[in-house]
């Protein structure tokens, strides 16, 4: 089954390609380039403030994701926030526990754990599936909802 979000995407490249293609005939060039400018900056929107598309590394999360695997994550499922900040503009949810959440680490790197347990509706406790490698929660104490880039949606 494909998440609602990833259908509205597809839909939307393919009204892109269709006002593209249009154009090409109806304007020429000129007109094509404009358009292709604008489906550019879409896309970049889209990347920074919808959906992104990671690669995942490690083993922490094994065997439900394995290295190497595709993640569809959704940036708006806990809320709207500006990018390259902790800032939200609106926060609609918070994670709850099982969902598999990608975040900024204390270091500053991306990690993609699982939502353990919720801290006062402030934080939640990151946890690797295969607990022997992974550097989680046991090791750097509760996530600030802050730090969360998204939820995983699909792998």
């Amino acid at each position: 089954m494909i998440p609602e979000v990833f259908l509205e995407v597809l839909q939307w490249i393919m009204v892109i390609q269709r006002i593209t293609r249009n154009l090409v005939l109806a304007k020429g060039r000129r007109a094509a380039g404009k358009a292709i400018l604008g489906a550019f900056i879409a896309a970049l929107i889209m990347k920074f403030f919808l959906l992104d598309i990671m690669i995942a590394e490690g083993q922490s999360m094994y065997p439900d994701i394995k290295p190497g695997a595709v993640l569809f994550v959704c940036k708006v499922y806990y809320g709207l926030r500006f990018p390259f900040t902790g800032t939200y503009l609106v926060q609609w949810r918070f994670p709850k526990v099982g969902d598999v959440v990608v975040f900024y680490t204390p270091l500053g790197e991306i990690a993609v754990k699982r939502c353990g347990e919720i801290i006062h509706g402030e934080s939640f406790y990151a946890l690797g599936d295969n607990a022997l490698h992974s550097y989680d929660s046991r090791s750097y104490g509760p996530v600030s909802n802050k730090n969360i880039i998204g939820k995983v949606l699909g792998k």
